[in-house]
């Protein structure tokens, strides 16, 4: 399956709803990017999926771990 937010093709499924499979949870081994299956195209879709908003893999080794924390302005 295609990450929509990265476009890789590690995307698997991690967890099926308890009750009537009523939706699925998916994961991308790539960007992390999780999704359920009950949500609109725009999330979805690779090709719907805001641009803006897009991951290219090769800049997630360089990427922080965690946004830096601003000094509190007193």
């Amino acid at each position: 399956m295609i990450c929509p937010r990265c476009d890789s093709n590690a995307a698997d499924l991690l967890v099926k709803a308890p009750v009537d499979n009523a939706w699925e949870v998916y994961i991308c081994g790539t960007c992390n990017f999780t999704w359920r299956s009950t949500e609109s195209e725009d999330i979805t879709n690779p090709a719907r999926y805001d641009r803006r908003f897009k991951i290219d893999p090769i800049s997630i080794p360089n990427m922080p771990v965690m946004p830096p924390v601003p000094k509190l302005i007193k």
